[in-house]
């Protein structure tokens, strides 16, 4: 993805309002959402009113994804069938839950090919895989590769820790009370695997959303954790949220200045490494820094 995902903004698919709210938001990313917000006696109801956003609704160059329901149950088919052909020129990445193995991937990204060539579409839809279960975080170097499609992963807090038998220690089952039950970061592990495998198959890694969305603080420090563990941005479940997380996921001053020094030092001796007030810089640190110095010059920053 060319386009920075700080902020990816779920909203119910049933309700065309927070679609045009949504549309008007900060975020870089709307999700319009057919599976756990929307009740399993609206799922049909929901399909339309998704349709007729994508094809009436103006949202301002953001990037707009779909959730359909996991494949195993009786709704991702129609999901994909009825939404794909009706719109498929109009929303840019299908986010899979629970995804459990590559086998997953490719179904959906073979059900793309078809209505894609049903309706000559040459833009290709591109597939957000969510790592929601630890059958998924066991197979996540499959299902990282197992497609061209693939441009992100997702980490889901709340189905996990229910796969994995972990306690319940919030109302939402989002992030909220950590500390009380482990001392550290309880979803280091599973987060951090998951940034492996996507950064290893150049994806875009996004950090689950916070449950507690009047929580300013929790939510930027779940959000500076995040991005600590190489989190490109984060799901956000209220539009509250969205400013915290960009200011997080955005290049301060400092990393900007810091981007700029690193970056003329290597213009100035463009062969080995490179010394920036007495310390040596490798590679590696300069393609961190000209990654920061894109997204800032992206943002308007520079």
């Amino acid at each position: 993805m060319d386009k920075p995902c700080r902020t990816m903004l779920s909203v119910p698919g049933n309700n065309k309002k927070m679609h045009a709210g949504a549309a008007a938001s900060n975020a870089d990313a709307i999700m319009l959402d057919l599976e756990d917000s929307v009740p399993a006696d609206q799922k049909e109801a929901a399909r339309k009113t998704v349709i007729d956003s994508l094809l009436s609704l103006d949202f301002n160059s953001k990037r707009v994804d779909l959730r359909i329901n996991s494949l195993d149950t009786p709704f991702a088919y129609k999901d994909l069938i009825q939404v794909a052909e009706a719109a498929c020129d109009s929303f840019d990445t299908i986010v899979v839950p629970k995804v459990n193995h590559e086998g997953d991937i490719h179904f959906v990204s073979r059900f793309l090919d078809g209505v894609e060539m049903a309706l000559g579409q040459k833009r290709q839809i591109r597939i957000q895989a969510c790592i929601e279960t630890a059958q998924g975080l066991f197979r996540i170097k499959e299902i990282a590769r197992a497609d061209s499609r693939i441009s992100s992963l997702a980490f889901g807090i709340a189905d996990y820790q229910t796969s994995i038998g972990a306690g319940l220690v919030s109302l939402s089952g989002h992030g909220e009370n950590e500390e009380q039950v482990y001392p550290g970061h309880r979803w280091h592990f599973p987060i951090s695997r998951m940034v492996m495998a996507a950064k290893a198959n150049g994806l875009v890694a996004l950090d689950a959303p916070y449950g507690n969305f009047k929580d300013a603080d929790g939510l930027k420090k779940s959000a500076a954790l995040a991005k600590a563990l190489g989190c490109d941005g984060k799901w956000v479940i209220h539009p509250d949220q969205i400013d915290t997380v960009n200011q997080v996921f955005t290049p301060s001053k400092e990393e900007i200045q810091r981007a700029r020094q690193i970056l003329e030092a290597k213009n100035a001796r463009p062969r080995g490494a490179v010394a920036v007030d007495g310390r040596m810089v490798d590679f590696a640190t300069m393609r961190l820094a000209q990654k920061v110095w894109d997204q800032a010059v992206f943002l308007g920053q520079v």
